[in-house]
């Protein structure tokens, strides 16, 4: 039976929505299988999701930069109201809106207990990590939909104290699922704090919520670096630097003209793999991690929550294919920069976020420009985003979310 509506990557530049079952308190069964769990899911929800946002990483799938096959089901970004529950779920109710990490973790694993929720080891036979509706990341069904299972429910969800302040906020809110704690943990990885000076690569949603959350970390000034100019105004309007990588002056003749020196005290690799040259030229993916070596003082750290990935079939160079980049590693060395890599374990800072939210001083969405459109509309919004618009598109399934 269907009736639940869901985006899906059907080829190389084109996203379907699709009538599918609704979700079951069932895990997939390739992860029940190779991890010796039972496939009944007593400890999951089902939600109706009430806004549930596109990503750049989803952009990688769309654009045939990984290995997502076609019916790959989309969306990580989940902010929902349970709408059914499990036996085994003890904390949470029907009715209760909640944020969903993007990381699926199951709260029992050695690197669930740490902290490490973004490598849990027992949701994903491929690798350590998961995430709803990803390539490689254990078959979970995607959130952008009507409806989405989230398994773990006690441990992975986050309810928000009043669901009349919730509702009323949800633009912001909608991005502690990924977005904002992503370019949060970009920014503390680098070490951002009171009166440093940073530089941001990219000025896409993640890139823009790295600039913000280097603002709320206190940092004096925040360069934000790309090649689109209708994102580099959006980084202007919450008062960052910015340098535009199409110029003919280098990356650090531009920070020169702003800080009167060609360094900075760290910096946030919010770009990824699908990086081009200085000028705006040919891909060249380890670009943005030189840059932000050569431009980093000896001694910085740099923040990378921007995607790498294993297999990346669209690259140029055979190497790149398989995840290996010309990156000057000697650089870093010599200047000692230390390195953060991978997923964000958004449960780390979502709580923090929150408060800042609901105690009004947080404005993520005005940040990154969140733009509703609804659900059908999926289609146009990866294609607007794909063009470079300086929006973060929120799908809004149920017409939940209020009118701004």
């Amino acid at each position: 039976m269907g009736g639940n509506r869901i985006v899906v990557y059907k080829e190389p530049g084109r996203v379907e929505v699709e009538d599918h079952d609704m979700p079951k308190l069932e895990v997939p069964a390739d992860v029940a299988q190779a991890k010796g769990m039972s496939r009944e899911a007593p400890h999951a929800v089902i939600l109706k999701n009430v806004s549930t946002n596109i990503c750049g990483s989803d952009q990688h799938m769309v654009r045939g930069r990984t290995t997502a096959p076609p019916g790959q089901t989309l969306g990580h970004e989940i902010t929902g109201e349970i709408i059914e529950k499990g036996n085994d779920v003890q904390f949470l109710d029907v009715g209760d809106i909640v944020t969903v990490p993007f990381n699926i973790a199951c709260g029992r694993c050695r690197n669930c207990r740490e902290g490490a929720t973004g490598i849990c080891v027992n949701v994903n036979p491929a690798r350590a990590g998961s995430a709803y509706g990803y390539v490689d990341m254990g078959g979970w069904e995607g959130g952008q939909a009507d409806y989405v299972m989230v398994p773990f429910a006690d441990f992975n969800l986050m309810k928000f104290p009043d669901r009349d302040q919730a509702l009323a906020k949800i633009r912001d809110l909608t991005m502690l699922s990924d977005i904002f704690p992503t370019g949060y943990h970009g920014a503390v990885s680098a070490g951002v704090t009171t009166g440093m000076t940073v530089y941001v690569a990219g000025a896409g949603p993640v890139g823009l919520a790295a600039a913000y959350s280097a603002h709320l970390l206190g940092a004096a000034v925040v360069i934000v670096g790309d090649l689109n100019k209708e994102r580099l105004e959006q980084a202007r309007s919450f008062g960052c630097e910015t340098v535009d990588i199409g110029q003919s002056a280098t990356l650090e003749e531009q920070i020169d003209q702003i800080l009167r020196t060609n360094e900075v005290d760290c910096a946030v690799d919010a770009v990824g793999f699908e990086a081009t040259g200085h000028g705006g030229g040919e891909e060249k993916p380890a670009q943005v991690l030189n840059d932000i070596m050569s431009i980093t003082r000896a001694g910085g750290s740099l923040g990378i929550p921007g995607l790498y990935v294993t297999g990346d079939p669209g690259a140029a160079d055979p190497d790149a294919k398989e995840g290996t980049l010309k990156v000057r590693l000697g650089l870093g060395w010599a200047k000692s920069h230390s390195f953060v890599t991978g997923q964000c374990p958004v449960l780390r800072y979502n709580r923090k976020l929150m408060m800042a939210i609901l105690h009004d001083k947080a404005h993520i969405a005005d940040a990154v420009n969140a733009t509703v459109i609804p659900l059908e509309d999926a289609p146009r919004g990866y294609q607007e985003f794909d063009r470079g618009a300086a929006r973060k598109y929120v799908l809004d399934p149920h017409g939940m979310v209020p009118a701004a």
